[in-house]
């Protein structure tokens, strides 16, 4: 079953949000609320990117085929792969799962929607081309993290004292 897509044009970049079924709209904030958090994840960067709220199986099987992970995970980042001479300005899809969210969300003992927060302003940074494969680019994109959330009144996520 395919979901709501709500389509957000807010300036500078064009948000749409998609719930995979009402399930998973049930346990996520509202589209307004992930799209802020992506706004602010995308610092004034134009362009369009969709997020996907998804179950456990889809993100299981997204896992298992781009990444050789046959589990779900809590987000994933699509990178748009487009030729600039194409001029488009998409940046991709960042995919949350839901349950895995309110899971570690409970687990961390964390404020829930402060974990969502936490998951899109990841997975855009994602997009934007910031990753965490060595220890000086986990460290740099941790700390854009923390600042990111730390604006809009979210503790540290990763701080012990923030589980």
């Amino acid at each position: 079953m395919t979901g709501a897509i709500i389509n957000t044009m807010t300036m500078p970049a064009n948000i749409d949000v998609q719930f995979a079924s009402e399930a998973q709209s049930a346990l996520a904030p509202d589209a307004e609320y992930l799209c802020e958090w992506a706004q602010r994840a995308l610092q004034g960067q134009e362009g369009e990117l969709s997020i996907r709220v998804v179950d456990a199986i889809e993100s299981q099987s997204l896992n298992a085929q781009y990444r050789d992970q046959d589990r779900p995970t809590n987000v994933l980042s699509f990178p748009a792969e487009i030729p600039s001479e194409w001029g488009l300005s998409l940046l991709g899809d960042v995919v949350i799962c839901a349950e895995i969210v309110q899971r570690e969300a409970a687990e961390q003992s964390k404020p829930i929607r402060a974990h969502w927060a936490h998951m899109v302003v990841h997975g855009v940074l994602h997009l934007r081309g910031f990753d965490h494969i060595d220890e000086a680019e986990a460290e740099h994109m941790e700390a854009l993290e923390r600042d990111l959330l730390a604006l809009g009144g979210i503790a540290n996520p990763y701080s012990l004292a923030a589980v």
